[in-house]
């Protein structure tokens, strides 16, 4: 398929060979979860044209296209990277979906269950997966996971849970004929649900930053790190400028700065030297791996 470019060019679409082999393939997530590529539009050099937009074209050297995509990143000019846009079929457990329509910079069509029956398919964790909550963060779990016997307790009270509920949700729509869209109120959170999921690149990696994180719930990180496989194969030069200077890199403060250069002096610093707070200088120690 060819488009025609400002100055009236004839250009084809491009297109991005490893991302054209795994288009419409279902990789498997959780139980029951899956993420596919449904489509997408743009390439690494979409992004070099938009940044030189007033060349016309981009540049030919592969070198200078993965310096110029470097630069933006690294300097944080986002809007060439929302060129490009992805559209993913992704299969979770509602409370998966919760959190990700929290990432308010896509466009969602979720599976209506007001006109059509859910599946009978719940989330139910694996043993290894089954911890008691944080003792230091309100928001997470243990990572030790519980004893055999509790944990297969729990699995066994979840997959009753959802037989029941699933039982009683045929029999108040085949049996009373109740409304779909009310019959589905008795259905816990961890069903499953579907959308169509359409971003641009950008935001896709502000997604994946944040939720392929080790301290995100597991959950969702897991489709999270499908999510960054397919950006590798989908723009390998921003993948690696992606993951060079937002996944593994950082991002100190001034106050933490100012510790660095005068830790770099040959100065023995400690957390009352500086304005941080606790926190911040627990994790700057951490990422400088001093402890």
């Amino acid at each position: 398929m060819s488009k025609i470019t400002p100055t009236g060019d004839i250009e084809q679409r491009v297109q991005s060979p490893e991302l054209d082999k795994i288009l419409g393939q279902e990789f498997k997530i959780l139980d029951h979860g899956f993420i596919r590529v449904v489509d997408y539009m743009g390439t690494d050099s979409s992004i070099v044209q938009a940044a030189r937009v007033s060349y016309g074209k981009g540049t030919k050297q592969l070198s200078q296209d993965r310096g110029l995509i470097h630069y933006l990143l690294r300097h944080k000019h986002t809007t060439p990277f929302e060129m490009c846009e992805i559209k993913l079929h992704v299969k979770m457990p509602i409370f998966v979906a919760r959190q990700w329509i929290r990432h308010r910079t896509a466009n969602i069509n979720e599976y209506s269950a007001r006109y059509s029956i859910l599946d009978n398919e719940f989330y139910i964790p694996r043993p290894e997966d089954i911890s008691t909550q944080s003792a230091v963060n309100k928001q997470c779990r243990e990572t030790e996971p519980l004893p055999k016997e509790q944990s297969d307790k729990i699995i066994e009270i979840l997959s009753g849970n959802a037989a029941q509920s699933y039982e009683q949700y045929e029999s108040l729509i085949n049996d009373y004929d109740l409304a779909r869209e009310l019959a589905r109120a008795n259905l816990p959170i961890n069903v499953y649900t579907q959308m169509y999921w359409k971003i641009d690149l950008h935001n896709l990696m502000h997604f994946v930053k944040l939720r392929a994180d080790p301290h995100s719930q597991y959950e969702i990180r897991v489709y999270a790190e499908v999510m960054q496989d397919i950006i590798a194969k989908w723009v390998p030069l921003t993948y690696e400028a992606f993951m060079n200077y937002s996944v593994n890199g950082q991002n100190f403060s001034d106050e933490a700065v100012k510790a660095l250069k005068r830790m770099l002096k040959g100065e023995k610093i400690t957390q009352e030297d500086t304005k941080m707070s606790k926190r911040e200088w627990d994790e700057f120690q951490e990422a400088l791996d001093l402890v």
